[in-house]
């Protein structure tokens, strides 16, 4: 499972890319299986690009600083 602090740490490196678009990101959950659950908010939570934006970028970043991490997904 990965540590929900790095985790947590990861979603805060990303949220200013985010949020220069107008939008945010909210951790939901992590599973011992390394899914992370996130929520889009503001401008990316109804933009056509956010499955790219989340897989990408979210999902390749968190996977990067921490391994643990198997996949990112929309909650």
């Amino acid at each position: 499972m990965p540590d929900l602090a790095s985790v947590q740490k990861a979603i805060q490196d990303v949220r200013p890319s985010l949020q220069a678009d107008g939008g945010d990101i909210e951790l939901i959950s992590v599973s011992e299986d390394g899914k992370v659950t996130v929520r889009l908010t503001g401008a990316c939570g109804s933009c056509p690009m956010a499955i790219m934006t989340l897989k990408q970028g979210v999902e390749a970043y968190l996977k990067k600083v921490v391994p643990a991490v198997t996949e990112v997904v929309q909650g």
